[in-house]
């Protein structure tokens, strides 16, 4: 771990990275609207049938793991890793909103006979357990979730992880609307999933860490000692999206990333960007992004 300023810092490659949202169809796709955003039109988010999961379980599944296994599908793709041997963090502020409507009414009716499957659905690390089963991973999950901060709390926990244990860590973020009457109490304006492929950056007298390849972006991860205010989208329709999901929340790191791996990437300028994320009350991540020139 390097220091800046007297503080901790985190130094990572994001592999790969995969996207689905409002108008946002996958990464490729979403970095283009991303780095013009004038380009983007707000359309529902489509969440695919993941081809990971046996018929059964897709048919079982609820829209946040449908959502979270297709992000998850394309980071581990664009990073080319083995999702078997990922250790992985999934973050949600919401979990299964829909699953969460039916366990209510199921209480509040007389008989309040509850099916496994519901029950099996209910619990947070529903994602994590349908990911690992599906790529029979028997690698650590973290599964975590800090309101409209889940985002950066998944964030910090991974980069922690994929510091300390020097591995490769698939982050996942994802949020889900919540059907009425919960929807007026708890406002999520649509599906958005997020997905990265995050690794170690060795430091000299370290060494090189056991499969840390570079990727497209190197990151610098801190704390700082006092909150300061989350970056917003300099998009004024993108900022109502980053206001309205908790997942959205990533989409100023996104941007950058997008614009760091835009045309200037393409010539071997270095392009970076700085940004404020939110991570728990009180606590901020400050998050340094820059294209690796040749990769992005």
């Amino acid at each position: 771990m390097n220091t800046r300023a007297g503080e901790p810092v985190i130094e990572l490659w994001l592999r790969g990275v995969g996207l689905l949202g409002p108008g946002l169809v996958n990464w490729h796709e979403g970095a283009e609207r991303l780095r013009a955003p004038g380009s983007w039109r707000r359309a529902p988010t489509v969440v695919p049938s993941p081809s990971r999961l046996p018929a059964n379980e897709r048919r079982r599944a609820g829209t946040v793991v449908k959502a979270s296994l297709a992000v998850a599908d394309q980071a581990v793709a664009m990073a080319d890793a083995d999702p078997a041997h990922l250790a992985t963090v999934f973050t949600s502020s919401t979990g299964d909103p829909a699953n969460c409507h039916a366990l209510c009414e199921t209480l509040a009716a007389p008989e309040r006979l509850v099916s496994p499957t519901r029950f099996t659905n209910s619990v947070h690390n529903a994602p994590a357990g349908y990911w690992h089963i599906a790529t029979h991973s028997m690698r650590a999950s973290t599964s975590i979730a800090a309101f409209d901060a889940s985002f950066g709390a998944g964030l910090l926990e991974a980069a922690v992880a994929c510091h300390v244990k020097g591995e490769e860590v698939l982050l996942v973020a994802c949020d889900v609307p919540y059907p009425e009457p919960l929807h007026a109490v708890r406002p999520i304006a649509d599906t958005l999933a997020v997905a990265m492929v995050l690794a170690p950056r060795a430091s000299p007298a370290m060494g090189r860490a056991a499969g840390a390849r570079p990727g497209p972006w190197a990151l610098r991860v801190s704390v700082l000692p006092e909150a300061a205010a989350a970056t917003p989208c300099d998009d004024a329709a993108l900022e109502v999206l980053r206001r309205t999901i908790p997942a959205a929340r990533a989409l100023p790191l996104l941007a950058a990333m997008a614009l760091a791996a835009g045309p200037a990437a393409s010539t071997g300028s270095a392009v970076a960007a700085a940004l404020h994320l939110d991570a728990a009350d009180g606590c901020t991540l400050a998050v340094q992004v820059q294209a690796v020139p040749g990769r992005a």
